[in-house]
């Protein structure tokens, strides 16, 4: 085993916040700037910081590689402004993995690992869902759809909350995902739905679909995306226990089945069995800490039909996937229990960079997958 302990790296010091303390203890844009750069700075070459695009409002969009394996990881956080502890998982992380240990260069020796630790900045530095970007917005770039409706994932009206969303509308970029990655906007193809794919309409999305497509270009193949997100509150099937972590590899209908021939074009590409054996490998990895906030992990929602997620498109094309949905969102969290649900998605993380890297993962039984417990919305009374 290539084992890498994650508690060797100092954690990411941050500051405090404005929205009432709600994303006090994460990282804004501009600590996450700093910190980027420092840790390439540090790690003499180890790490390469690159912009690989632009955000609607003109923000930088970053990745930080390390590693030069053939194996390639795609991993990001906060496609999702307001889903903050994958991104400071991801630095300490990236901390770790650069450092001149044994087993850190073992690492970087099979495996190429691509950080995108902020896919969504306008959003994050807002602590919002959405991006920014109007309907109009998306016709001034793509004049051919000025006879479509506006996307279902488009938010147009006023709705009572924290912010005004009626003068911020703004778009879910985790839905403007499709598994054609050539795929050029289709009036016929507005509004959609969310079992159908989506647009590459969002600055943010093609970023992501962009850092993707040069990665196959490169090496032949992403082998595993991760994204990290967050969910409300929910409980481990059968129990009062509330989720630390749910997890998911099913995200389309394997295209080889009658529930997925609508995929059928890209069947010799999807894997569930290697994205069964991700999840198994994470789910393990946080059982072995015993009685703990990281043993209650469940399976997020399955039976799954939503291409338009980068989760969905990118499985198709060939990648094993994992999703992580950390519990609660940042508004509801103390400072521990930040804390703790980020060294949750930490070892997470690291038990999947371990498993690519010294192939263990390769080796686990992906049926052990159907063994998880499933998120329930209710806690048990029994």
């Amino acid at each position: 085993m290539l084992a890498m302990p994650v508690q060797a790296a100092d954690p990411v010091q941050t500051t405090e916040h404005h929205h009432d303390n709600a994303i006090s203890g994460f990282v804004d844009y501009a600590e996450l700037q700093r910190e980027l750069k420092r840790i390439e700075s540090t790690s003499k070459g180890t790490v390469s910081v690159d912009v690989a695009g632009q955000s609607f409002e003109g923000r930088d969009i970053y990745t930080a590689t390390v590693g030069t394996g053939d194996r390639v990881l795609l991993i990001q956080s906060e496609i999702h402004g307001n889903e903050k502890t994958g991104t400071v998982a991801i630095l300490n992380l990236l901390k770790s993995l650069s450092n001149n240990s044994k087993a850190a260069k073992a690492i970087r020796d099979e495996v190429t690992i691509v950080f995108m630790p902020m896919m969504n900045p306008d959003a994050s530095e807002a602590d919002k869902r959405r991006n920014s970007m109007t309907w109009d917005d998306v016709l001034a770039d793509f004049p051919e759809l000025s006879t479509a409706s506006p996307s279902w994932n488009y938010l147009d009206r006023g709705i009572s909350q924290s912010y005004d969303y009626g003068a911020n509308p703004g778009f879910d970029v985790n839905r403007d995902f499709n598994p054609d990655l050539n795929y050029v906007p289709d009036a016929a193809d507005f509004p959609g739905a969310s079992n159908e794919p989506g647009w590459f309409i969002t600055k943010e999305a093609q970023v992501s679909r962009d850092v993707y497509q040069s990665l196959q270009a490169e090496y032949g193949n992403v082998d595993v995306f991760v994204d990290v997100h967050h969910q409300g509150m929910y409980y481990v099937e059968g129990t009062p226990d509330p989720v630390t972590l749910s997890l998911s590899a099913q995200f389309v209908p394997d295209p080889s089945t009658a529930a997925g021939a609508k995929y059928s074009d890209y069947a010799d590409r999807y894997n569930y069995d290697f994205s069964r054996q991700l999840n198994v490998a994470v789910y393990d990895e946080l059982q072995s800490y015993g009685n703990s906030k990281f043993t209650n992990l469940s399976l997020y929602s399955q039976g799954l039909d939503l291409p338009g997620t980068a989760l969905g498109s990118y499985a198709l094309n060939g990648s094993g996937t994992v999703l992580f949905e950390v519990r609660g969102q940042t508004q509801m969290m103390g400072q521990k229990e930040k804390g703790q649900l980020v060294k949750s998605v930490e070892r997470g993380l690291t038990a999947i960079v371990e498993g690519v890297a010294d192939g263990s993962v390769y080796n686990l039984d992906p049926e052990a997958y159907e063994d998880i417990p499933l998120t329930s919305y209710r806690p048990s009374s029994n």
